[in-house]
């Protein structure tokens, strides 16, 4: 992963909201969550909200998808996984200090 990418999302995560969001986005998991449930959980006014999931849309940390009126964002866990990989691969002079492991979706069922 490039520097210039890590510090992109890095940035994004460097708000109080945007990094509110970002983990809600994690823990809800794979189904993603609407922009308006995401604003009335965190208590984010919708502009805001607006204003944030284009940042962290920009820096390539959620992607998102229209369900009828709704859109729905979703954590982008592979650029997750490559800025932790990223901050970590050095740990320890190279040497590996504890295994490593990385968030994985767990894949969804055919329809």
């Amino acid at each position: 992963m490039e520097t210039k990418t890590v510090i992109t999302a890095l940035a994004a995560l460097a708000q109080e909201s945007r990094l509110a969001i970002f983990r809600h986005l994690v823990q809800v998991g794979p189904e993603g969550c609407a922009a308006s449930k995401i604003g009335e959980t965190l208590a984010i006014a919708p502009s805001s909200v607006s204003f944030h999931m284009k940042e962290l849309s920009h820096a390539g940390l959620v992607s998102s998808r229209q369900e009828g009126r709704f859109v729905i964002y979703v954590a982008n866990y592979g650029a997750m996984n490559n800025v932790l990989s990223f901050l970590t691969e050095n740990c320890c002079g190279g040497n590996p200090c504890s295994p490593v492991s990385t968030c994985c979706v767990p894949s969804t069922a055919a329809n």
